[in-house]
């Protein structure tokens, strides 16, 4: 026993559904528990625990995360109406990960793992993109309507004296849509702090963009809630720290990350972060090579993969057939969690045992063994793919040579 990693404070530990769960045992079984004496409080957020708990267990989860500053998820399974039927649910339960984010009033990370001989669509990228997507608001929480010809519409705000301001919207001749947004002071401001203190934490330079020439009271309410956080609360730490800020208009964000090598974070509204991390992601190479961790303005972190639960792959392993599922995001989602343990903790053998399990992992798709999706992208001479559990295998004897 006295030869492992020791821990002071647990990690929050989510599990999760499908074939992330059977990885996520598999990660810790031949990974993790054979170095680190690892202490997490754990929380079921499969979905049959869910429905049992009706949700409690997500609203728990969250609230474990702020006491102790660190969680670790595995992927889990957002039902539609086909999952309440297949899982016989009481309810068509919320996204675990919405939850968890309004909750903790946080901002999603998402970054890619390079590695050699998965070449990124964009050859000039050398260094990697994170984006960060606010999470709140835009069109995710909007209202819509249809408007019959003749109708009119119009933006009214009831005021707290009683009193209203009217802007038209448009007299409709032919029939149309109208759709309202909304966001809060509050959470951009915590978006921003998240942005900034995530900055500093990695030393990389913070680009934010919206099209605030167009949208001049939306848009650049966001611009200027930015510029005014930077100004009072982080221009000195970012000069100390040799990085910068700044703002630029979405279009020419979008020419200048084409242009450039990487090694920046790009943070953007909601829809806009939606639609940006998966072209990223698909530039970079992978949903399965990707990064992602939410950050709360308070410096809490909760680290998980970015992709789903791997349903075709899970329902192959319950008929005992092979799989060969890439579980890199999810063993990234344990360093990333271990590591920031490590570091709140002054625990150094902790964050260098988060950095030898990353180097391994690379190391054994750099040496041509990887899994069956990520075989197909690699342009590696002897390549060979192998099973879910022989990969894991293969990372587990590179990481015993490094320690």
């Amino acid at each position: 026993m006295s030869d492992k990693i020791l821990m002071k404070t647990p990690l929050v530990e989510m599990d999760g559904d499908e074939m992330t769960r059977v990885i996520w045992k598999m990660i810790k079984d031949i990974l993790i528990l054979p170095h680190v004496d690892l202490k997490t409080e754990y929380y079921d957020l499969g979905l049959e625990n869910r429905d049992k708990t009706r949700d409690q267990v997500t609203v728990d989860s969250a609230n474990a995360t702020k006491k102790y500053g660190v969680a670790v998820k595995c992927a889990t399974i957002t039902p539609n109406a086909a999952r309440v039927k297949e899982y016989n649910l009481h309810e068509m339960w919320k996204s675990p990960n919405g939850t968890i984010r309004a909750l903790l009033d946080g901002t999603v990370f998402r970054a890619p793992i390079l590695v050699k001989g998965i070449t990124p669509f964009i050859p000039n990228w050398k260094k990697p993109i994170t984006i960060a997507r606010h999470a709140y608001g835009d069109v995710y929480k909007n209202v819509e309507m249809k408007a019959p010809a003749g109708s009119k519409a119009e933006l009214v705000v009831t005021l707290p004296d009683g009193s209203e301001k009217r802007e038209k919207i448009l007299d409709f001749k032919t029939a149309g849509i109208v759709q309202g947004l909304h966001n809060i002071d509050a959470s951009i401001e915590s978006f921003a702090r998240s942005c900034f203190n995530f900055a500093l934490d990695t030393k990389q330079d913070l680009w934010f963009a919206t099209k605030d020439t167009i949208s001049k009271t939306y848009d650049h309410r966001f611009k200027d809630i930015f510029q005014e956080i930077f100004d009072a609360e982080y221009k000195s730490k970012f000069d100390e720290a040799g990085i910068t800020y700044f703002y630029t208009l979405i279009d020419d964000a979008v020419a200048r990350v084409i242009r450039s090598e990487g090694g920046y974070i790009w943070a953007c509204k909601n829809y806009d972060g939606d639609v940006m991390s998966d072209m990223v992601a698909t530039a970079f190479g992978s949903l399965g090579l990707m990064t992602s961790v939410l950050v709360a303005p308070d410096g809490t972190y909760e680290y998980e993969a970015a992709h789903g639960t791997v349903t075709r792959h899970y329902y192959k392993y319950l008929k005992g057939e092979r799989t060969s599922t890439n579980s890199i995001a999810t063993i990234f989602a344990w360093t990333g969690a271990l590591r920031k343990r490590g570091e709140l903790d002054g625990l150094s053998d902790l964050c260098a045992f988060a950095d030898k399990l990353e180097q391994a992992s690379v190391q054994t798709i750099e040496d041509g063994i990887m899994t069956g999706d990520l075989a197909a992208l690699s342009t590696l001479e002897n390549k060979q793919s192998v099973d879910t559990e022989t990969f894991l295998q293969e990372i587990a004897k590179r990481l015993e040579a490094l320690l």
